[in-house]
């Protein structure tokens, strides 16, 4: 079911709004993609956090990580 709002655009969303309207959207369908998107940013963002954060507590994982930052730097050539 759709639900209506009212908001308010400064300068630079109504700028953004006309870029979306200029591909052929209309108002509504260019807010309603954007707010999903921007959602969709912070979702990825929350779960990349989390594999990091998981990645970084991983003990083996980070003795891994150091082997091989050793092993590439000795096979850096020298210069």
């Amino acid at each position: 079911m759709a639900q209506a709002i009212s908001v308010r655009l400064d300068d630079e969303a109504l700028r953004a709004l006309r870029e979306l309207e200029a591909t052929g959207m209309s108002r509504s369908d260019a807010i309603r993609a954007a707010l999903v998107a921007a959602a969709s940013r912070l979702h990825d963002m929350q779960a990349l956090a989390a594999e990091v954060a998981a990645l970084e507590a991983d003990d083996a994982d980070r003795a891994e990580m150091l082997a091989v930052a050793e092993l590439m730097e000795r096979l850096r050539a020298p210069g």
